[in-house]
């Protein structure tokens, strides 16, 4: 009887230790910098932490925000990992070392967009969505102010959205950087400043982050959000009069991205969030909070939302030339001198 006993006892005693060191495996804590919507980054944190009992601490910034914090931080970094927002930030980032190599196990799932945008930063960054730039527009204001709907970009520059039109300064903003880096493409570098210049009168407010001229539309603060189409769709949601547009002349696009920082005091679990982040039961988030992006896993459901890519012009952006941090930096500073200081 006593010897049943005392097994039992080391019975319960072992379980007790297993529990405990299970527990003390499932530990650790992650400090994230997010760059996508404030509620996929909730979700995305708090789903995490739930499944992995790793404790999560995100910050949420714009992505020009997000790839100056690191290079402030490149001698003492405090973040993990960088999660979402434009890929031209991570790849400048990728390009100054102040992210990671590291090659996800499921690479072979993922869209080759996503592949190219790891092999193009020597795997220092990934790609976690797609998106198209565009703009919305309040087919209410503009009927009310028996004004024609705008198609073009060329169309932005009419007299009639006189500051009537929200962007995003594209020094803070990845989504802002993107529009400033497709009109070059587009039109040619004068050409576009030039464009950039007229637009400036009829631009009410450059915002920080890329997403809130969308918003602003959708609240009928101004008649024009400059974004990403699936910024404007998600602001439909408060606004059902609000209309995407995919502008005429053709429109740059993102590789929304995901980066490890150098020097993460918690690599172990940066790499796990990485792993984690592109199983398509993560990418569904996305949509699942007022996200429309393609999704960079090919298991991953596109969103109904979601713009139809295939109809879309899109550009043959320049990821390599405008994912530089000489080039971002030199039409930064003009775009800052010529455009934005003639306000």
């Amino acid at each position: 009887m006593q010897t049943r006993r005392i097994l039992a006892a080391i019975a319960v005693l072992g379980g007790m230790l297993v529990s405990g060191g299970a527990a003390r495996a499932q530990g650790g804590s992650l400090v994230v910098y997010c760059g996508v919507n404030e509620q996929w980054c909730r979700a995305a944190a708090t789903a995490f932490q739930r499944e992995t009992g790793i404790r999560v601490d995100m910050t949420r910034q714009s992505a020009g925000e997000i790839y100056a914090r690191l290079r402030a931080e490149k001698n003492n970094p405090r973040g993990d990992i960088w999660f979402g927002g434009t890929g031209d930030p991570h790849l400048q980032a990728a390009a100054e070392g102040l992210t990671e190599a590291y090659q996800s196990e499921t690479r072979a799932q993922l869209q080759d967009w996503a592949r190219n945008q790891a092999e193009r930063s020597g795997h220092r960054t990934v790609g976690l969505y797609m998106g198209a730039l565009g703009f919305g527009y309040n087919e209410r204001e503009l009927k009310r102010r028996n004004l024609a709907a705008p198609a073009c970009w060329s169309d932005l520059l009419k007299p009639d959205f006189r500051g009537e039109i929200q962007v995003a300064n594209p020094n803070a903003s990845g989504t802002s950087w993107t529009m400033l880096a497709t009109m070059v493409q587009l039109m040619g570098e004068e050409p576009a400043f030039d464009y950039m210049k007229r637009l400036n009168g009829n631009v009410e407010q450059y915002t920080n982050a890329g997403a809130a001229p969308a918003q602003a539309a959708a609240r009928g603060e101004v008649m024009v959000g400059i974004a990403f189409q699936h910024d404007v769709i998600d602001a439909t949601r408060q606004n059902a009069q609000l209309r995407v547009v995919s502008p005429c002349e053709g429109t740059g696009y993102e590789i929304g991205s995901m980066s490890i920082i150098r020097g993460a005091r918690h690599m172990e679990e940066a790499r796990r969030f990485y792993e984690w982040a592109l199983t398509p039961a993560a990418q569904a988030l996305a949509a699942a909070n007022g996200s429309y992006q393609i999704p960079s896993n090919r298991a991953t459901p596109v969103p109904p939302e979601a713009p139809d890519i295939s109809k879309i012009r899109l550009i043959n952006y320049d990821f390599e030339k405008y994912g530089s941090s000489e080039e971002r930096s030199r039409l930064l500073a003009r775009w800052t001198r010529e455009v934005k200081n003639a306000r």
